[in-house]
């Protein structure tokens, strides 16, 4: 067992009076994070160690709080440790789960699921305590990117000029705002092949619930049929032309957003890959989707509104 680790279990109540050798620990997947799988005496579970630099664009204590409101609203797996002031967390381990990506959503099956842990999330009771503005998004990490001295990659200014366009559109409708997730990661779904959760709410926010089907588009590489099976099971039938709009928009949008991510994991040194690439692909992805055929009129649609 690591020597991080054994401290990190150390300080937590749940461990105390477990004899930490006879629990096993293995690595898991994260991009900023590290994670743990603990086989313990009392229970399996999966110890997140939050990574170097990312209290400078993430509020934990928020984090917290969001986590527990999706995990009420069983989406989330059960929250049992939350440490504000290191990041340090602690849920219990979904037996029987696999890790979704990609490939996995090539499953039509598993993206009505997905689309039904959206549905369970969004009408939750309880909102989250923060609210994510997708170009406040964008703003804040333009700010983190200037004091960090980052370089952007070419062409970045440009984009984000021509998104104004969307920014006017949405800006003419009141649109709705329920608890998202906003980071939906294909890796942040875990699929027991019955029931769909969401993992990892670090950037969750009270948000527009076409950003989640959008974005999980996006990284999950949905293709044309299978984004028409999210919507449809997200709406129980054809979606609004407003709704479905908007989330074609949002596709283009977060490859924008996220290529802002990438430079401050690239600023920051992060070996977990080549985020400079990673940026830079965000980048390219975000000007093909702006310049499909299905953007303007996904546009025209959220332009009218409902």
């Amino acid at each position: 067992m690591e020597q991080e680790v054994r401290d990190a279990l150390g300080r937590i109540e749940l461990f105390a009076g477990i004899a930490l050798d006879e629990a096993s620990t293995e690595r898991l997947g994260g991009l900023t994070n590290r994670n743990y799988r603990i086989d313990a005496p009392n229970g399996c579970f999966v110890l997140r160690l939050a990574g170097e630099g990312t209290s400078d664009y993430i509020d934990r204590a928020v984090e917290g709080h969001n986590a527990r409101v999706a995990a009420d609203a069983g989406v989330n797996a059960d929250l049992l440790f939350f440490d504000a002031d290191t990041g340090t967390m602690v849920t219990r381990y979904i037996e029987g789960s696999a890790t979704m990506d990609a490939r996995r959503f090539e499953d039509i099956g598993a993206v009505s699921r997905a689309a039904r842990a959206f549905r369970r999330l969004h009408e939750h009771r309880e909102a989250f305590r923060s609210r994510f503005e997708l170009f406040e998004q964008i703003d804040q990490y333009l700010d983190v990117v200037r004091k960090l001295d980052a370089k952007i990659p070419e062409g970045y200014a440009e984009v984000k000029r021509e998104a104004e366009a969307v920014r006017e559109a949405l800006a003419r409708h009141e649109l709705p705002s329920a608890p998202c997730h906003c980071d939906p990661l294909a890796e942040n779904f875990l699929d027991t092949g019955e029931r769909m959760y969401i993992i990892d709410f670090e950037y969750s926010g009270n948000n527009d619930p076409m950003w989640d089907l959008g974005d999980l588009s996006v990284e999950a590489e949905l293709g044309v049929e299978q984004d028409r099976v999210l919507l449809e099971a997200y709406f129980g039938g054809p979606p609004p032309a407003f709704d479905a709009g908007r989330m074609t928009l949002y596709k283009a949008m977060c490859d924008l957003l996220w290529t802002l991510w990438g430079v401050v994991q690239f600023a920051n040194d992060n070996p977990a890959e080549d985020f400079w690439s990673y940026a830079t692909g965000r980048l390219d992805r975000c000007r093909r989707l702006m310049a499909s055929d299905a953007f303007g009129p996904a546009l025209d649609a959220v332009r009218r509104g409902p």
